[in-house]
């Protein structure tokens, strides 16, 4: 199918064929037809999809796509402007399925970068379309290329002084041969200017005033692209990957047509995206924002991305995968409340920032967290800050692609003492990686240095070797000349030189630069003396270079070698790592640091641009590479603008002096110290410091600020603040803070103040453990608040009740309990408890009245659990009773009963109780079915018994039923599943019958099955209720019996949570599809439908989204469209889409919205004609606001009395009525009218024809021969017709002539006289036609044809059917 051949080859047209130039539907494409009249079904080749043009990086995979079409099939070949086509590095493909061409290169290289064109022929024609294919060089050929445009020399001057003289001539000449990657001018037209410099250094751009011209010149450029399809563009934000793991940039544009298509382009390459669901590349849309989004990002999605529309580019961002990895991954840190908790990691590459998550959610830097980098950028450090309960869960980095995540823990504090009160905030710190994070980080640092050093090792090695191999060509070529370079000349009436236009050194190799700065000439010259300087000139001299090339006229000169070697130009000595701002403290010592590319070059330092050299307070250390500015002991003074220079180059750095608030450690520690007093006594707090004033002083206890009162003193002075409290109470013991803050920080200071009192009395309520007739024993709480020190005992007295004295029962040590032996049967007794601590003893409790031996029985145990059941034994369990009736229980009597019988028998021997809570009952008889129930005893005797157990066969244990067959499902909603199923077949031996069934569903996302039912069903169907609605579950059944659970049965596939799938269709029997609504009512549509799953519904005015105030209701079934207050301009075709998985329906209403016509204007009347009158009025204010509207002619006669219509359907502002008798008064009204009615009627004045009566006389004369036949004509000819389908339609004429023409209605030359569905008049010449219901097939000519035997006269017309 595909013909190889050059691209500018042509065939020539064959004899008897010509060429003629079509239009393509396609912008771009070129039609040639050959022949005059193309045959029936036979077309010119065209394309539906034409190839788009490509910008690719090297390397990868280029294709072009094209999808014809034509009748017979064209054949496609491809051409390129530069070169052959040749099957090694190109392949064609088609794909007969969807009929795209393909023009694949695998492996694309910079020489394949042309302008190629497509082919489509056939018989017929040709169609041919063009499109150019660019390729960006990468890696050292980028470099290299880069260079050699950096380095090259075009022209070797004849005379050094004239060319330093014609720099800015030079210049311009490099400028115009200077070639940048599309790619670059790309991104800068898209970027924010602080991004220039970064982007100028990726691409190697120096030249930094050439460049914001022509990027000046660019974006006009662009700018006036852009106005052709956006009427604003605003808000660019560049694409940046997200914490999901997605990427997203965003832009607001306004486009002129909203039809518009939008393309997005990688790499040069269209990729396909879509507005709705969740693929690949995604658009999201809200009002003017568009925002683009990349769904699970890989490393092959780097790349650039461009936004075009129609044609025309819009936006250009970047996406950079960083290559990184974690050396070192955050781990656990397990902390108590108020601490803070350290998470640390190290990366395999530096990094500027990585992305923190604390529990799903961004975590930024502020008073919560502390997020800092090293200087290396390699460890990343996130500081929880005073860690509460809240805190805990999981917080991950995210540097990439890459990602890890830990727990944080945040233990309470599970001192008794604190319970309820705030903790105390603590000064230590949980986690963090500490030296062996430090370790990693050097030792990545010190790896990721030698493969830097290596690189560059290289790269010098091998440009050194190029330029050896390019020198020996040239000198093998030519011998060498010397070549004496002029004396500048400085003297002032020249054109001025810079101060030291050429250096040149001993053994220095050539280099010329081309920018904006004077050229700079040096050149490897021989060793030895210069020759004399001139008198006039100490700082120029004379110099005689040794020229590798041979240097003839400019006109004449040969070039054989590079005038410079391809070599890489050796820099120099340059900073690796520059300066970084410093803040130091007051009186500690800052130290400014940065690294040099050679150890073998000083550097000097300078302070505001002053020189400074070491001194005692300053220290200046030179350690290999790295260069130190150390300042002791700092000062306000040494605040200022740092900068380290060496050979030329230079970095600076700012050093800020601070003095916040410090304290002295030893004091710090004094008052952290607790502070413990007795109740009514004072308090005193005293803390030291220093710092810049003014300062703010705060004292706080338990986080509430305090202020000067009665019991509070706060002294405060530029040194010190001391803080009294005087009569302290109990209440006062908590968290002491003192917080200082000024302008440069803010440090705080705590301490715990603790008041001892007196304990608290003992808390109720008194449990009572036992109540026998020989002991009681009761328990109680301890005291709310110990006073500050631990309960040592516990005070009793006693007291029985009937007697008026307390008995001493003594210390009874510090456990809240107590059991009293020493008790009478029957007796009641009350107790007094005090708690006694160190600080005294608190107030007493007083226990209720305690009774010992009341005759309590024991409520019923729990209701006896079947544990196994065999044919000679029955296994029974259950638990003890919640009332035991105060004393402990002795045992349990165990009864049973047949299925049948009134007759409870107990099983074990009334004086041989149970005393374990379950029993084998072996008095059974096989077959027989029997229940169970219990008694508890205790002291008072035997109690009520428990409810019986279930009815159980002494038999063998049963087999698990089979599986069930049949599962099906019978019915599904959104919330319910109804299922159905055939029980499993009974095996002896092998499984049992089942008694019952379990449903079990789960999730999708879930690995665990729950049970719908509790109970086992005995029927075969149920139905599952409180489902997620379009949620997929998995569904099964398992069926059980005594013997267990037997096998499950799963359904073959999964389920999902919807009545079964059904097309959208509408089940209203008659919907409107025509509304005339007066303005200023509301609106309302309503459309019932049945759809599942549930439908996406979607409503458009003529094919465009609605306005915002018109608002939508949809439910389950049905969908509303409501308009508040109607306009005219809401007058469209409504239409509702309903689409699902399943298909898709649609249904249009038109909605007319009008009001009531206002009359016309002032009517004129008008004799033009005897025997006539021609009425003319002025139009309605309406008439241009409705389409619609036409006026209705009244006429009154002054002998009949009466209104009757003469006119109607007037769409012009003239009527002439006709039959006008003199003699008689006429008058006329003219109504406008449209959907709504009529209007208020217009009236004319009285119009009279006078009858003249005058005497007859009567003289004949000679007869003469007179006719008054006319041919036909039209007075008043056909109009141009358009009208909505399913409207009426009148078109009207006027025809004279005599004798009375005969009139014949046509369409498309076809008589629609005899045809029923035309309403046709002819009264007296008016002739008119009325369709009633015009639809698609009314479209077309019309033509009134009038005829008699003087003639035959044509009108016609076209009427014209809208959608």
């Amino acid at each position: 199918m595909f013909k190889i051949r050059k691209a500018k080859e042509e065939q020539p047209t064959a004899a008897g064929q010509v060429k003629i130039k079509k239009k393509s539907r396609v912008p771009g494409v070129m039609i040639t037809q050959y022949v005059e009249v193309l045959s029936d079904g036979m077309s010119t080749p065209d394309f539906t999809r034409k190839p788009i043009a490509l910008t690719i990086q090297e390397g990868k995979m280029a294709f072009f796509r094209a999808i014809v079409t034509g009748n017979p099939t064209p054949v496609v070949t491809w051409m390129r402007n530069n070169g052959e086509i040749d099957e090694e590095r190109y392949k064609f493909t088609f794909d007969s399925i969807s009929g795209e061409h393909q023009l694949q290169m695998p492996d694309v290289c910079a020489d394949q970068a042309d302008t190629y064109k497509c082919y489509a022929r056939n018989e017929f024609g040709k169609a041919v379309v063009t499109v150019t294919l660019n390729v960006i060089e990468v890696g050292y050929k980028k470099s290299k290329a880069m260079k050699e445009s950096r380095t090259a020399i075009r022209e070797l001057p004849e005379d050094f002084k004239r060319n330093l003289r014609s720099t800015v001539d030079f210049e311009s000449r490099e400028e115009k041969k200077l070639e940048i990657d599309e790619q670059f001018w790309e991104l800068l037209l898209s970027a924010d200017k602080r991004e220039y410099e970064s982007i100028c250094a990726q691409y190697g751009v120096t030249d930094f005033c050439w460049l914001l011209k022509k990027l000046n010149e660019k974006k006009l450029e662009r700018e006036q692209e852009q106005e052709k399809v956006v009427e604003k563009l605003c808000n660019l934000k560049p694409i940046e990957l997200k914490p999901s793991g997605a990427a997203e940039f965003e832009l607001e544009m306004s486009l002129k047509d909203p039809k518009s298509k939008i393309f997005l382009f990688k790499d040069g390459v269209m990729i396909p995206f879509d507005a709705e669901t969740e693929v690949k590349h995604g658009l999201k849309r809200v009002g003017k924002k568009f925002v683009f989004s990349i769904n699970g990002v890989n490393p092959e999605d780097a790349g650039l991305y461009q936004v075009e529309i129609d044609g025309v580019k819009i936006f250009s961002t970047e996406l950079k995968i960083p290559d990184v990895d974690f050396l070192v991954k955050i781990q656990d840190v397990n902390a108590e409340e108020r601490e803070d908790a350290v998470f640390q990691c190290v990366l395999s590459h530096p990094m500027k920032k990585i992305c923190w998550m604390g529990k799903n959610n961004p975590v930024e830097h502020g008073d919560k967290y502390d997020v800092t980098v090293s200087d290396d950028m390699l460890i990343h450090t996130l500081m929880v800050k005073d860690c509460l309960l809240l805190d805990k869960g999981i917080y991950s980095a995210v540097a990439g692609l890459k990602s890890c995540s830990a727990w944080l823990i945040v233990e309470n504090n599970k001192d008794p003492s604190m319970v309820g009160k705030k903790k105390a905030r603590k000064t230590t710190c949980a986690g963090g990686g500490g030296d062996d994070v430090l370790k990693v980080a050097r030792e990545q640092q010190a790896k990721l240095q030698k493969e830097r050093d290596e690189l560059i090792a290289k790269a010098k090695e091998k440009a050194e070797e190029e330029a050896a191999e390019a020198a020996a060509a040239a000198a093998a070529a030519e011998e060498p000349e010397p070549v004496e370079i002029p004396e500048v000349d400085a003297t002032p009436k020249t054109e001025p030189q810079p101060k030291k236009q050429a250096e040149i050194k001993p053994e220095t190799k050539a280099e010329v630069v081309a920018d904006s700065k004077p050229i700079v000439v040096e050149e490897k010259v021989k060793e030895g003396k210069p020759e004399e300087p001139a008198p006039d000139s100490a700082k120029e001299k004379e110099v005689v270079v040794e020229e590798k090339e041979y240097v003839q006229e400019k006109r004449q000169r040969e070039r054989r070698g590079p005038l410079v070697p391809e070599t890489v130009t050796d820099p120099g000595v340059y900073f690796t790592g520059g300066l970084s701002d410093v803040t130091a403290v007051i009186g500690n010592d800052a130290e400014l640091l940065c690294k040099l590319s050679s150890e073998d070059y000083d550097a000097t330092w300078y302070k505001d641009g002053k020189e400074i050299t070491a001194t005692e307070d300053i220290d200046i250390i030179k350690e290999g590479s790295y260069r130190k500015l150390v300042i002791k002991n700092c000062k306000e003074e040494d605040a200022g603008k740092y900068k380290c220079e060496a050979d030329g180059r230079k970095t600076e750095a700012m050093l800020n002096v601070e003095d916040p608030p410090r304290i002295n450690p030893d004091d710090l520690a004094e008052f952290m110290k607790p502070v413990i007093i007795k109740a009514g006594k004072d308090a005193s707090f005293k803390l030291t410091f220093v710092g810049r004033e003014p300062m703010k002083i705060q004292w706080y206890n338990d986080g509430e600020e305090l202020m000067e009162e009665s019991n509070i003193k706060i002294e405060k002075s530029s040194s010190h603040s001391r803080l009294i409290l005087t009569k302290c109470q109990r209440r006062t013991t908590g968290e002491i803070k003192m917080k200082i803050k000024n302008e440069c920080g803010m440090i705080e200071a705590i301490t715990k103040l603790i008041v001892l009192a007196k304990p608290t009395p003992p808390q109720s309520p008194v449990d009572v453990i036992e109540s026998s007739s020989s002991c009681i024993e009761f328990k109680w709480r301890p005291p709310k608040d110990s006073g500050g020190c631990p309960v040592t005992n516990y005070i009793m007295e006693r007291q029985q009740i009937g007697r008026n004295s307390w008995q001493k029962l003594g210390k009874i040590g510090p456990e809240p309990k107590y059991r009293d032996t020493d008790v009478d049967h029957g007796r009641k007794y009350c107790y007094h408890i005090r708690a006694e601590t160190e600080q005294g003893i608190s107030d007493m409790i007083e226990t209720d009245d305690i009774q010992a031996g009341t005759k309590a029985y024991p409520g019923p145990p729990s209701t006896p659990r079947i544990v196994s059941a065999f044919k000679d034994c029955i296994n029974l369990a259950w638990t003890a009773p919640a009332n035991t009736g105060g004393a402990n229980i002795l045992g349990y009597n165990v009864e049973k009963r047949k299925n049948g019988s009134n007759l409870w028998g107990t099983v074990n021997p009334p004086d041989e109780p149970i005393k374990a809570k379950q029993y084998a009952v072996k008095d059974v008889v096989e077959g027989i079915e029997y229940e169970f129930r219990v008694s508890a005893i205790n002291m008072s005797g035997v109690g009520d018994t428990s409810q019986p157990s279930e009815f159980v066969i002494a038999r063998d244990p049963k087999k698990p039923p089979g599986k069930v067959t049949d599962l099906k499902v019978m019915d599904s909603t959104y919330s319910t599943l109804s299922l159905s199923w055939t029980k499993p077949v009974e095996e002896e031996g092998v499984q049992d019958e089942a008694k019952g069934y379990f449903v079990e569903l789960r999730p999708a996302e879930s690995p665990e099955w729950g049970r719908c039912n509790t109970s086992p069903i005995v029927v075969t169907t149920f139905t599952i209720v409180g489902l997620k609605s379009m949620a997929m579950y998995w569904v099964r059944v398992v069926a059980t019996n005594e013997g267990g659970d037997g096998e499950p049965q799963e359904l073959n596939n999964y389920i999902i949570a919807m009545p079964p799938p059904v097309r959208p269709h509408f089940t209203d029997k008659k919907m409107k599809n025509f509304m005339v609504v007066k303005a200023g009512n509301s609106v309302r549509i309503n459309f019932n439908f049945k759809a599942s799953p549930m439908p996406v519904i979607t409503w458009l005015k003529d094919g465009l989204p609605l306005p915002k105030y018109v608002t939508v209701s949809n439910t389950d079934t049905s969908s509303q469209l409501m308009i508040p207050s109607s306009e005219r301009h809401d007058t469209g075709i409504y239409t509702i889409v309903v689409k699902n998985l399943v298909g898709q329906e649609t249904s249009s209403v038109e909605i007319r919205v009008t009001d009531d016509p206002k009359p016309p204007g002032p009517i004129e009347l008008e004799e033009n004609v005897p025997g006539t009158v021609t009425i003319s009025w002025t139009a309605s204010p309406d008439e241009k606001k409705d389409d619609r509207l036409h006026y209705v002619v009244d006429k009154h006669d002054s002998v009949k009395h009466t209104w009757h219509t003469v006119a109607e359907h007037l769409f012009n502002n003239r009527f002439t009525a006709v039959n006008i008798m003199p003699g008689r008064q006429y008058k006329f009204r003219i109504y406008a009218k449209n959907d709504m009615g009529l209007s208020a009627a217009s009236e004319s004045p009285i119009w009279e024809v006078n009858k003249k009566k005058e005497k007859f006389f009567l003289k004949l004369q000679d007869s003469k021969t007179y006719t008054l036949e006319t041919s036909p004509s039209f007075s008043v000819p056909l109009k141009m017709h358009q009208s909505p389908q399913r409207y009426e339609c009148y078109m009207s004429c006027a025809v004279t002539g005599n004798p009375r023409p005969h009139v014949t209605w046509y369409k498309n030359n076809i008589s629609l006289n005899t045809n029923t569905n035309y309403y046709i008049t002819n009264t007296c010449g008016v002739c008119s036609m009325l369709i009633l219901n015009v639809g698609p097939k009314d479209s077309g000519d019309y033509t009134v044809v009038a005829e008699n035997y003087l003639g035959r006269v044509e009108c016609s017309t076209k009427l014209d059917v809208k959608d």
